[in-house]
C-alpha cells in the first residue's frame, strides 16, 4: 500500500472525515458539508451515527464532492482527542471502505498538525496488516481493494519527516506479528534465529548460540525443555549500540517456545493449535530491537531470545527430573508444561552475567493464570524495582497496550522451595502467575527486573481495535519502544 501526504482533498475514491461526539464535523468537514449543501449533516441525521469512538457510517458522496464515497469516522469527545483516538478513527475509516472496490482513500486532516498526520499514516499501516501468505483460494471481494491512502495536511514535507520513526515502529510490529502468525512447521527455533540474524541489515549485531555452546555455559534448564524435540534449541543474542560507547545497556529477554505441547505433562488436544504463538515474548523482543535500530534509538540495548520446542519424545524431560541451571541453582521439574520459566531462567542469568545491564525486562506468554486474573485485555507486570515498573506503567496508556502491576509477596516465595532441589518449577494453581514470577526472580541476581506476562494479550480472536488485527498482535513492541524513548534515551 502506498501512503502519501497531500495538500488538498479533491480526489476520487473514498473521502474520510472525522466527526466528534454530537455529530460535530471536524476540521474541513464543515467545508465539505457546505459544498454539498448540508448533505453530510442530512446523512448523519438519518442514521444512528453520532461520532462516537470506533464507529463509522459510509454514504454515497453527495453532489459537490469529487469523491465517490464518504466515510464519516467517529473521533469521540473533542476534549479527549489524543493520538490513540486519532489512530482509532483513522483505522476505523480504513476498515469501513477497504472492501468497497475503490482503490484510493483520502483522509482529510488538514486541521491537524503534521505530527498528527504522520500518526494517521502509522495507524493506516497497523490497520492494513494481513497475514495472508498461505491463502490460495480467497475470493476477490474478500481482498482489500484500497491501494493508495492520501492524507491531507498543511505541511506534507513535515508530515513525511515525522513519519520516518513511526514507520520504523510499524515495520517492527509487522515483523513481530509475522513471527507470531507463522505455523510451527515453518517457524522452529533455527528458522526463528535465522530471521533474527537477518536484522543485521539494520545495524544490529546478532549472535546465535546452538546447543553445544549452551551446554558449555551450563544452560541445562533451558536445554532440558527442548531435549524432546528433533529441532535444536537456540539462543539469539541481539545488540544495538546507539548510545554512548561503554554506557551500560538495557536488556530485554523473550520466551520463544516455538511450539508447546506441554511435553510429558501434555496439554489437552483442544486448543493446542494456539501454541504456535507461545513464542510471543521472543517475537516482541525481536520486534523491539527491530524498532530501536530502525529509528536509530539513542541507547545501548540487548535482546536475548530463548528459542525451543517442547515435545513429548522418548528423550523428553520428565516430571521429577532435577536439572542444574546456569546460575548453579538446581531445579526440580514438577510439570514439564511450566516450561517457559525454565527457558527464561537460564536466559535471564546469561543476560545479567554477560552484559551487566541497568535492568532486565522479560516478556512471556507464561501462564493461563494470568488470563484468569486479568482477562484478555491486560498483561501482568511483576517487578522488583518501582522505577522500572513505573516506566512501563507510564508508557502503557500512550500506546494502548494495557498492563496491571501484580505483587511478588515474599510469603509466597517459600512455596517455590523444593524438598529435593533448590527450587521447583511449579507450585500448582493457586497464584500461578505470581509464583511463576517469583521463580524467575531467583534468576535475576538482584538486577532491577520486570516480568511481563503477555499470555492474555499476544493473540486476539475478536479484536475491538481497528489498528490490531484478529490473530497476532505484536504486543509489547510499541509499549517497550515508548518506554525506552520516554525514559531511557539520552
Amino acid at each position: 500500500m502506498q501512503i502519501d501526504f497531500v495538500a488538498d482533498a479533491h480526489r476520487s475514491g473514498a473521502l474520510a472525515i472525522l466527526v466528534h461526539d454530537g455529530r460535530v464535523l471536524a476540521g474541513a468537514g464543515g467545508d465539505h458539508d457546505a459544498a454539498t449543501s448540508g448533505g453530510l449533516t442530512r446523512a448523519m441525521g438519518t442514521s444512528r451515527f453520532t461520532g462516537g469512538t470506533n464507529s463509522t457510517t459510509v454514504v454515497a458522496a453527495p453532489s459537490g464532492l469529487t469523491a465517490d464515497l464518504v466515510v464519516l469516522s467517529g473521533a469521540g469527545d473533542a476534549a479527549k482527542f489524543d493520538d490513540l483516538a486519532l489512530e482509532t478513527a483513522v483505522g476505523a475509516a480504513y476498515h469501513a471502505v477497504k472492501l468497497s472496490g475503490l482503490e484510493a482513500l483520502t483522509i482529510d486532516l488538514a486541521h491537524l498538525s503534521a505530527e498528527q498526520a504522520a500518526r494517521a499514516a502509522f495507524a493506516v499501516r497497523l490497520a492494513a496488516y494481513r497475514f495472508d501468505k498461505y491463502r490460495t483460494k480467497e475470493k476477490p471481494d474478500k481482498i482489500p481493494s484500497i491501494k493508495t491512502v492520501h492524507i491531507v495536511t498543511k505541511d506534507p514535507a513535515a508530515a513525511e519527516a515525522a513519519l520516518e520513526p513511526l514507520n520504523a515502529v510499524a515495520d517492527a510490529v509487522y515483523f513481530s506479528r509475522d513471527l507470531v502468525a507463522e505455523p510451527a512447521n515453518v517457524l522452529y527455533p533455527a528458522e526463528f534465529a535465522r530471521r533474527v540474524k537477518e536484522l543485521e541489515r539494520l545495524g544490529l549485531t546478532v549472535e546465535i548460540l546452538g546447543e553445544k555452546e549452551m551446554e558449555g555455559l551450563g544452560m541445562h534448564v533451558l536445554l532440558g525443555v527442548g531435549q524432546g524435540s528433533v529441532r535444536e534449541s537456540q539462543l539469539a543474542v541481539i545488540q544495538w549500540n546507539g548510545g554512548k560507547p561503554g554506557d551500560q545497556p538495557i536488556a530485554f529477554v523473550g520466551k520463544g517456545v516455538c511450539f508447546d505441547t506441554g511435553g510429558i505433562s501434555i496439554k489437552p488436544a483442544q486448543g493446542m493449535e494456539d501454541m504456535i504463538w507461545d513464542m510471543g515474548g521472543a517475537a516482541a523482543v525481536a520486534g523491539l530491537m527491530h524498532a530501536l535500530a530502525g529509528r536509530k534509538a539513542r541507547v545501548n540495548a540487548v535482546g536475548v531470545l530463548g528459542l525451543v520446542e517442547n515435545m513429548p519424545d522418548g528423550n523428553a524431560q520428565r516430571p521429577g527430573d532435577i536439572v542444574k541451571s546456569m546460575s548453579g541453582q538446581t531445579v526440580e521439574v514438577i510439570n514439564t508444561d511450566a516450561e517457559g520459566r525454565l527457558v527464561l531462567a537460564d536466559a535471564l542469568w546469561y543476560t545479567q552475567d554477560r552484559f551487566k545491564p541497568k535492568f532486565m525486562v522479560d516478556l512471556a506468554t507464561l501462564t493461563g493464570a494470568m488470563i484468569v486474573a486479568l482477562g484478555l485485555d491486560y498483561a501482568g507486570v511483576f517487578a522488583n524495582d518501582d522505577d522500572l515498573a513505573n516506566a512501563i506503567l507510564a508508557a502503557s496508556p500512550k500506546v494502548g497496550e494495557n498492563v496491571w502491576r501484580m505483587p511478588l509477596p515474599p510469603q509466597y516465595d517459600k512455596i517455590m522451595d523444593s524438598v529435593n532441589a533448590d527450587v521447583k518449577n511449579s507450585a500448582g494453581r493457586d497464584g500461578g502467575s505470581i509464583t511463576a514470577g517469583l521463580f524467575l526472580q531467583r534468576f535475576t541476581n538482584g538486577v532491577p527486573w520486570a516480568h511481563i506476562d503477555i499470555a492474555p494479550t499476544a493473540w486476539v480472536n475478536k479484536s475491538t481495535r481497528p489498528t490490531v488485527p484478529d490473530g497476532p498482535v505484536g504486543w509489547g513492541v510499541r509499549l517497550l519502544d515508548r518506554m525506552v524513548a520516554d525514559t531511557y534515551e539520552g
